[in-house]
């Protein structure tokens, strides 16, 4: 196997890269060498040597704990837990969340073979029990999986004492009444409010 072979081979399993688009994505990089082929082959090597999962919350970073653990200006006292670090980059991106994370690294999945002891737990019930801690969101998808999951780290949570709220679920900003799911439109007529 020749070296553009095995550079295919290894792009075409990346999530959404398949054959073609790994074919393609070889040929635009060597075309450009040294102004991007060169310089991504040093970003992966340096990342893959310093970036590692944050001790306290499960982010990626170089250090440890993260830029977010360890940023002052974030508020300790509430907890967003999400799924994966991918949640945790779209919350960021959406600016809309200024407490600390906490990744517990997939959901509860018999047909997976994913128990509680896979995900990141009882770590999550610590930092819970903290004294400065007063509210965990659960951030969970809003699949069957997600929410069952949600329901189990609720349980969990509930001796700690601490808050427990889930995220909102329903008509999405611009959304068309017509185009939503049943499960969609159920969901958002149990979560009405008052206006």
């Amino acid at each position: 196997m020749g070296d553009l072979d095995r550079v295919m081979q290894l792009l075409a399993k990346l999530p959404g890269l398949g054959p073609r688009s790994a074919r393609r994505a070889v040929l635009h990089l060597m075309k450009r060498r040294e102004a991007l082929m060169m310089p991504l082959a040093d970003a992966l090597a340096n990342a893959a040597r310093s970036i590692r999962a944050c001790s306290v919350c499960g982010n990626l970073d170089s250090a440890d704990p993260c830029a977010i653990c360890t940023d002052d200006r974030r508020d300790p006292s509430v907890i967003c837990v999400v799924e994966d670090v991918a949640d945790v980059w779209a919350l960021e991106r959406a600016v809309a969340f200024r407490g600390r994370y906490h990744v517990i690294g997939g959901v509860l999945s018999a047909l997976d073979g994913v128990g509680p002891e896979d995900l990141n737990l009882d770590t999550l019930v610590a930092r819970a029990r903290e004294p400065a801690v007063t509210e965990v969101i659960l951030a969970m998808n809003a699949t069957v999986d997600g929410q069952t999951t949600a329901h189990y780290v609720a349980d969990r949570l509930a001796p700690a004492g601490v808050k427990v709220s889930r995220l909102a679920h329903g008509v999405p900003v611009g959304g068309e009444l017509d185009y939503l799911d049943d499960g969609t439109l159920m969901q958002a007529l149990r979560a009405r409010h008052s206006v």
